[in-house]
C-alpha cells in the first residue's frame, strides 16, 4: 500500500490541485497537531492516520476549485475542516474559523500559531451571534445542520453576491425542498473524493 504522503499527492493530482512541496509538508504539520491534540481534547473520531488523509484533508480540499471569493468563512469548523486544508491551499485568501467549541477554537488558534498561517482568523461564537464588521463572499460548511437551517443562522454573515457551500453526504432531497423562497440553489455538484466510497456532495445556494 502506498505511503501517506502518495497517497495525498495522488489525492491532489486526481482532484486538480498542483500543490508545492511546502503545502504539502504544511498539510502533514496540520495532521500531526491534530493527532497531538486529539489524545486529550477528542477532536475527530478519526484516529488512522492514512484515513485522516483521505477523510480530513482529501475530502476538505475536495471543493477546493468550486469555491470563490476572498473572503470566506467556515461555519462550525470544528478541528478546521475544510478551513485548514483550504488556507493552506489558498494563501491569498483570508479565512475565518468559527465553533462555539472553546477547546476547537483553541486548538485552531495553536494550528495557526504553529504552522504561520497568516491568513486564518479563528473565533468562538455561535454563528447566529457572530457580527462581523464586513459580510463574507462565501459561507462554507461540512454536516453543519440542514439546509434550510444553516441559510437563516449565517444569513447576515453572506454578502448580497456571496455564495452559500454545503459539503453533505447523500443528495439532500428533503432539505433543497425546505429550502427559504429568497434562496435559489446556484449548482449542485457530486464530489468524487480519492479514497472515499460513498456519496459526497456539494451543494451550491445564493439569495434571489
Amino acid at each position: 500500500m502506498p505511503g501517506r504522503e502518495q497517497i495525498l499527492r495522488d489525492g491532489l493530482e486526481t482532484l486538480g490541485l498542483p500543490l508545492a512541496d511546502e503545502q504539502i509538508h504544511t498539510l502533514f504539520a496540520y495532521l500531526a497537531l491534530l493527532q497531538q491534540w486529539n489524545h486529550a481534547y477528542n477532536l475527530t473520531a478519526i484516529r488512522d492516520p492514512v484515513m485522516m488523509v483521505t477523510h480530513h484533508l482529501l475530502d476538505s480540499l475536495s471543493i477546493a476549485t468550486r469555491v470563490k471569493g476572498m473572503r470566506i468563512i467556515d461555519v462550525g469548523t470544528g478541528p478546521g475542516l475544510p478551513g485548514i486544508p483550504l488556507a493552506i491551499c489558498f494563501p491569498e485568501r483570508q479565512f475565518t474559523l468559527l465553533d462555539s467549541n472553546g477547546k476547537k477554537t483553541r486548538f485552531l488558534f495553536q494550528v495557526k500559531t504553529t504552522l504561520g498561517l497568516g491568513n486564518v482568523q479563528q473565533l468562538q461564537s455561535r454563528a447566529e451571534a457572530y457580527r462581523p464588521e464586513q459580510p463574507f463572499d462565501a459561507v462554507i460548511s461540512r454536516a453543519f445542520t440542514s439546509l434550510a437551517v444553516m441559510t437563516e443562522t449565517c444569513e447576515h454573515l453572506l454578502s448580497k453576491h456571496g455564495r452559500f457551500y454545503a459539503m453533505k453526504g447523500q443528495f439532500p432531497e428533503q432539505e433543497l425542498s425546505e429550502l427559504p423562497k429568497h434562496y435559489n440553489v446556484v449548482d449542485t455538484h457530486r464530489l468524487v473524493v480519492p479514497g472515499i466510497e460513498g456519496h459526497r456532495h456539494l451543494i451550491e445556494i445564493a439569495p434571489a
